[in-house]
């Protein structure tokens, strides 16, 4: 490690000053990538601005049959909470299985939106569920939010403040896990809104996407398996070949399908 300043602000224009007054602050949600970025030096920021005691950015509510989450919300917390398990239980269980129950309790919807890991959960279930993501300045369509691996519309200082998810109860993530990290080798978001279905996938390697053509199969009655699959949205690693994420998500878009009905 190094040294660095560690702010804790107690409200939004607090941590927006502190950000506007240190070029290279960074601001600090969950930290579950940040924290380990920081003790390899791939990042050297001057400051940190701690997010996670400011109570705008904590909480779940609802907002004309949306549900809106608070950016500084623990996986822990989503997957716990009533309103979210009533009005979508899938994305409940989606935050459930995230990691271990450490990262869940520390880990925040708002910083692995932000962070968008191309095997992250989160922004499989923003495309599905037509979520907007406000910040500190604007509100963004998920579907213009992700825009390339490790990569989002976010602005230098700009901050997450709540992520806004269409109420679905048509809705399953299935998720084929790393054994060791938790992380998606491949997982598919499945949700039904205003009759058109939506498959969202993570964990290919490139960035989380909507496969479109799968959703266009499944809407005129055609098999899935035959549908196309762009194979640029894979790589392969130590952990899987190209060729089986793309059978993967074949799979797990299947069985998410099933669970729906």
């Amino acid at each position: 490690m190094y040294d660095f300043t560690y702010h804790r602000p107690a409200s939004l224009d607090e941590a927006k000053v502190l950000i506007d007054e240190n070029e290279d602050a960074q601001p600090l949600s969950g930290g579950q990538t940040l924290m380990p970025v920081l003790r390899a030096r791939l990042a050297m920021p001057g400051a940190l601005v701690d997010l996670t005691r400011i109570d705008a950015l904590r909480g779940v509510n609802m907002e004309g049959g949306r549900i809106v989450i608070g950016g500084a919300t623990t996986h822990a917390e989503v997957a716990q909470n009533e309103q979210v398990r009533e009005h979508c239980p899938a994305l409940a269980a989606l935050a459930g299985e995230i990691g271990d129950p450490q990262v869940r309790h520390r880990g925040t919807i708002g910083g692995s939106v932000a962070n968008n890991d191309p095997a992250a959960c989160y922004p499989s279930a923003c495309l599905a569920l037509d979520a907007e993501v406000r910040t500190d300045r604007r509100t963004v369509p998920a579907a213009d939010f992700f825009t390339a691996m490790f990569e989002t519309a976010l602005e230098p200082g700009e901050i997450v403040t709540a992520i806004s998810f269409a109420a679905c109860h048509d809705a399953h993530y299935e998720k084929f896990p790393n054994p060791a990290s938790r992380f998606a080798l491949i997982a598919v978001f499945a949700a039904r809104l205003g009759g058109a279905t939506r498959l969202a996938v993570t964990g290919g390697g490139t960035g989380v996407f909507r496969w479109q053509e799968g959703e266009q199969a499944v809407d005129r009655g055609e098999d899935l398996a035959a549908a196309p699959l762009d194979e640029g949205r894979f790589t392969g690693d130590l952990h899987a070949s190209t060729e089986y994420r793309i059978h993967l998500t074949r799979v797990m878009a299947q069985r998410a399908l099933a669970r729906i009905g």
